[in-house]
């Protein structure tokens, strides 16, 4: 959930980034969602882990973890964000600086409200997506849900059995959320 809250943040500002007037913005959140969702977790993981005591920054496993989650998924949330945007009439933004707001305020007042409700249905999938990406956290020694499966497996034999409870817990936490994500997705749809 800390991973995602991040993760929100960094797309909104990434995403307000990609359609901003400024070309270098645009051009400097078009690399980072490049490279963020086209290099794989466990790799960004990995790197996270060695690199960055090697420059200097030391962090606990379980603080890497949520700052690499964070950063990946909000490259996609940036691109979902964008999106979003994209879908709102030229016109809304268009009479909004006719009145005489300045770029910010058209995207926070005008644009992003209506936005957001059209990409409901695809944040919940990222939110999902999440938090079963959380499972490559194990790779750097974070137990979550998978490494609480494979901590209870291993000594007593039985790894097969824990990492299946894993996988049902997984289901018994994500299949609600979908279908929570779905009902606000219905209530807030734009009816065209």
């Amino acid at each position: 959930m800390l991973s995602f809250c991040f993760a929100f943040l960094i797309g909104l500002v990434v995403a307000a980034c990609r359609v901003s007037p400024v070309p270098p913005l645009q051009r400097a959140a078009a690399l980072y969602t490049q490279l963020a969702r086209n290099t794989p977790l466990t790799v960004l993981m990995v790197l996270a882990l060695f690199a960055l005591p090697d420059v200097g920054f030391l962090f606990s496993f379980f603080t890497t973890a949520v700052g690499v989650l964070s950063i990946y998924t909000g490259a996609f949330l940036a691109e979902t964000f964008r999106s979003g945007i994209n879908s709102v009439a030229v016109g809304q933004g268009e009479a909004a600086r006719a009145i005489g707001l300045g770029f910010g305020r058209v995207l926070l007042l005008i644009v992003l409200p209506q936005a957001l409700r059209t990409v409901v249905g695809p944040i919940g999938s990222l939110f999902i997506a999440l938090a079963k990406n959380s499972s490559v956290a194990y790779v750097i020694s974070v137990v979550e849900l998978t490494g609480v499966g494979r901590v209870i497996g291993n000594p007593i034999g039985r790894p097969l059995e824990a990492l299946l409870g894993s996988a049902i817990g997984y289901l018994i936490l994500l299949i609600p959320t979908g279908v929570l994500f779905g009902l606000l997705e219905r209530r807030v749809a734009i009816v065209r």
